[in-house]
């Protein structure tokens, strides 16, 4: 096996165990919301504009969740980008225009952090510039 080889397969594993971490990170928080009394309606829902986590619904608002996992929940803070932030945002805006009250439906962004042993914390109606 060569250098580049197993470089190669490092990475490779890498990227699965970052895939399943980030997966039990989204469970979760979908967890949290759900004990919380929030009804969880999409998993890494796709738009025009890309992904979002989860997507649920409480009394009033649709709730739009990203997901950051890191070892701390500073470290899962900085992970969030600008250009994340933008494409949330539009990603949320496509969402609710499908709906029947369309840019008119009553939401929120939340971005819920995710640290190394699990413990989550929500940034409740998190800012994003346009």
């Amino acid at each position: 096996m060569t250098a580049a080889a197993s470089l190669g397969e490092i990475r490779a594993r890498r990227g699965r165990l970052s895939h399943v971490a980030g997966q039990a990170a989204e469970e979760i928080v979908a967890e949290h919301y759900a004990a919380d009394g929030h009804e969880i309606m999409e998993r890494r829902w796709r738009g025009l504009y890309g992904e979002i986590d989860i997507i649920a619904e409480d009394d009033e608002d649709i709730v739009f969740i990203e997901v950051k996992k890191a070892a701390t929940h500073d470290a899962a803070a900085l992970r969030l980008s600008r250009r994340q932030q933008e494409r949330i945002m539009q990603s949320a805006c496509d969402y609710v225009s499908r709906r029947p009250r369309g840019l008119m439906t009553p939401f929120r962004i939340d971005v819920a952090l995710v640290d190394g042993r699990g413990e989550v914390r929500v940034l409740h109606n998190a800012v994003f510039e346009a």
